[in-house]
């Protein structure tokens, strides 16, 4: 996918699967042949100010402190995960400061959301963003996109309004780089026509995770095993509750590809959720995704992540 002539490639990582600068996570190298090679680097979220969230950091403030942090949820078989991460973090500056970001030479992403409890107090956050970035900009070495989290189900806020959404692409226009809006399937399709109309938007990623208990026409959440009958708290419960990756969003991001591609979208769609092989990427390639995002397979089934790169390279144009 090009946004602004930039080429970010048909797979991108979902944010966070590489951690803020592409470091990785410890399970990481207890795989054998685990490669992101060729697919696009996004970073972890991250908000203006330092989060603690609900995953415990080192005291470099993005390693995570335990190999299986209580708030990550994994259940191979299902082919699903739960998470209540919640944008654990040390806040932009820290990261900036680092340096690491403006080292890397091939297009890449950043990935930002806001947590404040009222639409102005996000917005200010956002405007304070932006004039960090803006000053760090210059120092990059590779081209970079922005993507636009309005859809983290573990911030406890409410879904954010479409007024909103326009006014912060509105804000964020001004660092010149590719805006893309990362919502869930929560959103309607008319909702997302709207987003994508505005000319400070140049592509949208659909989907992030699912919050628990949500949609439940659509996932039959009494049928989880030790997620017991509907309406039992979470796993998660002491965290929120999280949300859901993995094979329940396949369908449903699929339904919602088909209806995009009948309401005729204006921008080009980066679609995730569920993927867990090829035949997937080339589902929702016919469907119209101009990219794919992978996430959650890299816990579910990691030795597939390579042929899923090569899949979406090979059938992705």
């Amino acid at each position: 996918m090009k946004l602004r002539g930039i080429d970010f490639g048909p797979v991108w990582g979902a944010s966070g699967v590489q951690g803020f600068f592409g470091e990785g996570y410890p399970f990481h190298r207890f795989i054998p042949g685990l490669s992101f090679e060729r697919m696009t680097f996004v970073a972890k979220t991250t908000t203006l100010l330092s989060q603690v969230g609900n995953m415990p950091l080192r005291e470099d403030g993005i390693t995570p402190r335990h190999l299986k942090p209580d708030c990550i949820k994994v259940y191979p078989l299902r082919g699903a995960a739960l998470n209540a991460v919640a944008l654990s973090g040390p806040g932009t500056h820290t990261l900036l400061e680092k340096g690491l970001w403006q080292k890397r030479t091939e297009p890449f992403f950043l990935s930002y959301g806001g947590v404040a409890k009222s639409t102005e107090e996000r917005l200010e956050e956002l405007r304070r963003f932006v004039v960090l970035l803006s000053a760090y900009l210059p120092a990059f070495k590779a081209k970079i996109g922005l993507q636009m989290n309005f859809s983290c189900p573990n911030t406890g806020l409410e879904q954010f309004m479409l007024e909103e959404i326009a006014k912060s692409l509105e804000i964020a226009s001004v660092l010149g780089i590719p805006l893309v809006p990362k919502i869930s399937i929560l959103v309607s399709v008319n909702d997302a026509r709207k987003i994508a109309e505005h000319p400070a938007c140049d592509a949208i990623c659909i989907s992030n995770t699912i919050p628990w208990g949500a949609r439940p026409a659509d996932i039959r959440w009494r049928t989880w095993s030790s997620w017991s009958m509907r309406g039992t708290p979470s796993p998660l419960a002491q965290f929120g509750g999280g949300g859901l990756s993995g094979a329940p969003l396949f369908p449903l991001v699929t339904r919602w590809l088909k209806r995009a591609g009948k309401a005729g979208m204006p921008k080009p769609i980066c679609a995730g959720g569920g993927i867990l092989a090829p035949e997937q990427v080339l589902t929702y390639a016919v469907y119209g995704a101009r990219a794919v995002s992978i996430g959650s397979v890299t816990m579910l089934r990691p030795w597939r992540v390579k042929q899923l790169i090569g899949t979406a390279y090979k059938h992705i144009t």
